[in-house]
Formats: structure tokens, sequence, C-alpha cells
């Protein structure tokens, strides 16, 4: 694995954007992994090592988050921007074409991407999203995004995750130990915070929370689809989903028993899915 960087132009300037990449084997496709709203590319770092076998994988970290640089203006962060970083990263790949496992977020991005005329997205994977997004799902996400808080060690900060996270469902203590560590910066004044802006939270405080409506963006996707969801799901309704499988691109619909928002695609089942999806 090797870790790149690409310069990318928004409304402000221009702001660098940190991807791993997993070179797979010679001429094999590319793959394109987009993370969460508060997470990184680095929770893609076990399906990356399966699926780059077959697969060029590669995980940006999104500006404000993980190794990437923050933006200077907070109402920056937003679609319009992440739209034109990948695209930028795209090109950089100098493909003819990718597919793209994104989740919350990423699986956003990847639909906004996949509904656009002339778009290189070969197959879709989108994590725990749709384009029914619940009230609900959201106003959890708000009760802790944008937060800043201090941590004396390493250990308070995976207790916070914990918390934060126990949607996600039974992970290791590694993998829980591991997730607190690619979600860890130090502080310059000491301790240990979340490895992302706390601005990417102001979004949520522009006004009152709804659910979302994005059904005419769906029905513009035209590509193979697979659509992944937590059976505990508060983001992503049972109905929703289920509807996601008749309308637009008429997507594969696999649920994971026990896991909330969003399948953390670190265990067996969950990643022998995704491949077998983009290689069937």
């Amino acid at each position: 694995m090797f870790e790149r960087h690409l310069t990318c132009l928004g409304p402000s300037g221009f702001h660098q954007v940190v991807y791993s990449e997993w070179p797979g084997p010679t001429g094999g496709p590319t793959l394109v992994c987009v993370h969460g709203l508060t997470r990184n590319g680095k929770d893609f770092d076990a399906i990356a090592e399966v699926l780059s076998a077959r697969y060029r994988v590669i995980c940006p970290d999104m500006p404000g988050r993980g190794r990437s640089e923050y933006l200077r203006i907070p109402s920056e962060y937003g679609y319009p921007v992440y739209m034109q970083d990948c695209a930028a990263l795209i090109a950089r790949l100098d493909v003819d074409n990718i597919d793209w496992l994104g989740t919350s977020m990423g699986g956003l991005i990847g639909m906004m991407l996949a509904a656009q005329p002339g778009n290189p997205i070969r197959k879709l994977v989108v994590n725990d999203i749709g384009p029914f997004i619940s009230k609900v799902g959201l106003e959890r996400i708000a009760s802790y995004v944008g937060l800043d808080p201090t941590f004396a060690s390493l250990d308070s900060l995976e207790a916070a995750l914990r918390a934060n996270f126990a949607s996600f469902g039974q992970l290791s203590e590694i993998q829980f130990r591991k997730m607190a560590r690619d979600s860890a910066r130090e502080k310059p004044g000491g301790g240990w915070g979340f490895a992302y802006d706390p601005r990417i939270g102001d979004a949520f405080k522009r006004g009152p929370i709804d659910d979302i409506d994005l059904w005419s963006m769906w029905e513009a996707i035209r590509r193979p689809t697979l659509v992944l969801r937590g059976a505990l799901s508060d983001l992503l309704p049972r109905e929703a989903a289920e509807e996601m499988t008749r309308r637009g691109p008429k997507a594969r619909l696999r649920e994971f028993p026990g896991v909330g928002h969003a399948p953390a695609l670190l265990s067996d089942d969950q990643i022998s899915v995704v491949r077998d999806f983009l290689l069937g």
C-alpha cells in the first residue's frame, strides 16, 4: 500500500487530498472506496487488502478528514466540493472506468456521480445509504458530529468511539483498537482528538433537520448497483431499501442482521458479499 497526494481546487483555493493505493495486478480494474461523514479511508484497509488480489484499490480521505487538508471555509464542506475532488481523483487514476464502494456519505457521492451523464462508474456499491435519508438517523449523527472533545489517552478516545459507533455491530477488540488509532489526531496543546475538522458539523446547525428525498437522482442511475443495509439502520429505512430494488438501477439488496448504521465491512461475510458482486 502506498500513500499518494492530490492537489484539488475548491472555491477558496487549492487543498490537498491524501489517498491510499493498493496497486493490485497489472491491468486490473480500479475500485474507489469512499468513507462516511466523520470517518477516513483507513476504514477500508481490510476489504482493500482482500480485493487488491484482483483490483487496484483507491481509498481517499475526503477534505477535512484523516490525512487530508482542512478547508479554509467551513461552508465548503459539501457535495459540490466532494464531487469535484473525486472527479479530479478519477482523472489522476487515468482509467476509462472505475467501480465505486461508498459508505454513507461516500455512497451518496457515488450515487451523485453515477447519476451524471457520461459518468465513468461501471458498478456501484452503496453501504447503508439511499435516496431517502431518515430524519431520525440524521438527528443521531448531529448529536455528536462537530464536537471537538480532548481525550487524555487513546483508551478514552476509543471508549467514546465505541459509544458513537455501537451501531457498527460486534467488532473485535483488535478492530476497535485499530479504528480508534485511525480516528485519532494529536492536538497541539496535548491530548487526543478525532481526526476530522469539527467544522464539518456546521451544516447540521444551519436549519431544522428533516427527511431527505433524492429519488429523482436515484432514477437517473443506470449502473449495476448493490445496496448494503444494516438490519437495524436508522438512516436507511427498510422500506426505502426495498424500493431501491424496484426503481432506478433496480439494485440488489443485502442486509446484515444485528448491525445498524453502517456495516463496517470488516467481517468475512460482509467482504464476500461486496467481492462477489464486483467480480460477478
